[in-house]
């Protein structure tokens, strides 16, 4: 079982910017792929951003430019930069992990963003 911890969601203004952490309890947090997923009231989750072991990454259209996903192996956490925050990225940000081929996701408690316009 892998415990995934989100932190820093708040209320910020639009043009604003966030940091969101999320820190994990494996001891091979190296090999997994980690992602930020964000979902509102009546929607679908959306994949927001990923990272690979590699350091690899990949953003959703909506996002990219604006934010920035990277990893610190060391204290085994994942960071979202959110910067240039519109109303639209409103929602629960959810931690995500899995290693690749692996049939387990493991997600975060979520954590709220708001922005206000």
């Amino acid at each position: 079982q892998v415990q995934l911890v989100e932190s820093g969601g708040g209320l910020v203004q639009a043009g604003g910017s966030l940091r969101l952490s999320c820190t994990a309890s494996t001891r091979i947090f190296g090999i997994y792929t980690m992602a930020w997923y964000r979902q509102a009231p009546g929607e679908q989750r959306d994949l927001v951003a990923s990272i690979y072991p590699s350091g690899g990454t990949n953003y959703a259209d909506s996002v990219s430019g604006r934010f920035t996903i990277s990893r610190d192996n060391a204290r085994k956490t994942v960071y979202l930069d959110m910067n240039s925050l519109k109303p639209e990225d409103t929602a629960v940000y959810y931690c995500a992990a899995k290693i690749s081929k692996s049939p387990t996701n493991y997600w975060g408690q979520g954590t709220q963003v708001t922005v206000s316009s």
